[in-house]
C-alpha cells in the first residue's frame, strides 16, 4: 500500500518534538547566513548569488542524469539578473529555458502557484517535446500510468507507482490550494510540498526537477527573500543515495512523515552551513583585499596575495611556487617575499626553515 491509497490522505502529520531541534537549528543557521550576506560588498554578494542559482540548476538536473554545461548556465543567470561581467557565453535554448523556470520560482516566490505556471514550468524543461528519443506530453498532465523503476531490461524493479492519471487533476487541485494557503512553518511546508509533488508525479517527465523547483520556492519565502544562498539540490546529490531511500520508504509508509521531514530539515542545515563556510571565505577575502588597497605593492605581489587568500589556493606557499606562479626568477620572488614579511602581510611557518621555508598570510 502506498501512501496515497492511507486512510486520510493527504492528511500527512509528524512529531513536532522529533523535529523542534532541527527546525530551531535551521532558522538559526537561517538568520546568521543572511547577516553574513549582509556584510557583504553589492559585488562580491551577486558572486555569490550567481553561483548558488547556477549550482542549484545545475545540480537540479544532475540528480535525474541531465548534464548542463556550467558556463551556459552561469551566463545565462548572469544576464536574465542584470548582471555585467565578462567572459559571458551564449546558451542553448534548453538551458535558458530550465533558467527560465528556476528565476520565475525564485524571483517570483510571492507569486500563487497555479496549473499554468507549472504547464509553463514542464514546457521550459521540455521546449522540443521530447525527453531524450521520447515524446512526452509538455504542459499537462500525464495521461498514463507511470512507475519508477529501476534494472536492466527484464529484471526491473518498481520502486513506486503513482496514482492513476485520472487522480492527477483533482489531486493537484488540493495541492495547489495548500500550497498557496498561507499557513504553517516554511521549512516544514517546503518538505511536505516536495514529497507530495514527487508521489502525485503529475506529469510525464520532469517531476523531480519541479519538486525541486517548488521547494525552493517555498525556501524562498521561508527566507523572505529572492536570493539564493545556499543549494539544496546541490546537498542532496551529496546526499543521492539517502535521498532515493527515505523518499521510497516514505512513500510505501504511513501518513506520519516525521522521518522525511527530519532527513528534509538535516539537509536544509547542511546545505546552509556549507554555504556559511563558503561566505565566511570571501568575507575573509574581501576584508583581506580591501585592507592592502593602500599598501604599495608590485603586481606580482598583489597577484600573489589574492590567490593566497582566495579558497581556490592549494597547498602551501613556496620561494619555488611564487617564481613558478608570478612567472620570474626564483631572487625576485624571494625579494617579493621578504618585502611582504616586513610590511606585516606574510609570516614564516614556524616548522619550516631552510631551503623549504613555507609562508602563509599573518593573522
Amino acid at each position: 500500500m502506498y501512501i496515497y491509497q492511507q486512510v486520510g490522505w493527504p492528511r500527512f502529520n509528524f512529531s513536532q518534538d522529533a523535529v523542534a531541534s532541527v527546525l530551531e537549528a535551521c532558522h538559526i543557521a537561517q538568520g546568521r547566513l543572511l547577516t553574513k550576506m549582509e556584510q557583504l560588498g553589492l559585488s562580491e554578494r551577486n558572486d555569490k548569488i550567481l553561483l548558488t542559482i547556477t549550482k542549484d540548476i545545475i545540480k537540479s538536473s544532475e540528480i535525474e542524469g541531465h548534464i548542463l554545461n556550467h558556463e551556459q548556465v552561469r551566463s545565462s543567470v548572469a544576464r536574465r539578473l542584470g548582471m555585467e561581467m565578462a567572459g559571458l557565453v551564449s546558451s542553448s535554448r534548453d538551458t535558458e529555458a530550465v533558467v527560465e523556470m528556476m528565476l520565475d520560482a525564485t524571483q517570483n516566490y510571492q507569486k500563487p502557484l497555479t496549473r499554468e505556471r507549472l504547464f509553463g514550468w514542464h514546457s521550459c524543461l521540455f521546449p522540443t517535446g521530447y525527453s531524450g528519443l521520447y515524446k512526452v506530453d509538455v504542459g499537462t498532465y500525464r495521461k498514463h500510468p507511470v512507475q519508477v523503476v529501476s534494472g536492466a531490461i527484464g529484471r526491473e524493479k518498481i520502486h513506486y507507482e503513482a496514482p492513476a492519471a485520472e487522480r492527477i487533476p483533482s489531486e493537484m487541485e488540493a495541492f495547489l490550494r495548500w500550497v498557496n494557503a498561507p499557513q504553517g512553518d516554511g521549512l516544514i511546508k517546503s518538505a511536505l510540498a516536495h514529497l507530495w509533488f514527487v508521489t502525485l508525479h503529475p506529469f510525464d517527465d520532469g517531476n523531480g526537477r519541479i519538486a525541486r523547483t517548488i521547494s525552493d520556492m517555498l525556501l524562498c519565502q521561508s527566507d523572505k527573500t529572492s536570493y539564493r544562498f545556499y543549494s539544496m539540490s546541490n546537498q542532496i546529490v551529496v546526499e543521492r543515495s539517502e535521498y532515493y531511500t527515505i523518499l521510497e520508504r516514505t512513500q510505501k509508509g504511513s501518513l506520519d512523515v516525521t522521518q522525511w521531514i527530519e532527513w528534509f530539515l538535516h539537509c536544509v542545515f547542511k546545505a546552509i552551513c556549507s554555504s556559511e563556510q563558503q561566505t565566511d571565505a570571501v568575507l575573509k577575502k574581501y576584508s583581506f583585499l580591501r585592507s592592502i588597497e593602500h599598501v604599495p605593492l608590485n603586481e606580482r605581489q598583489r597577484m600573489m596575495l589574492t590567490r593566497l587568500v582566495s579558497d581556490t589556493w592549494f597547498g602551501i606557499l613556496t620561494s619555488s611556487k611564487w617564481a613558478k606562479i608570478a612567472k620570474c626568477s626564483s631572487d625576485t620572488a624571494l625579494r617579493d617575499i621578504q618585502d611582504l614579511l616586513q610590511k606585516g602581510l606574510l609570516q614564516k611557518e614556524p616548522t619550516s626553515g631552510g631551503r623549504s621555508t613555507n609562508y602563509k598570510l599573518l593573522g
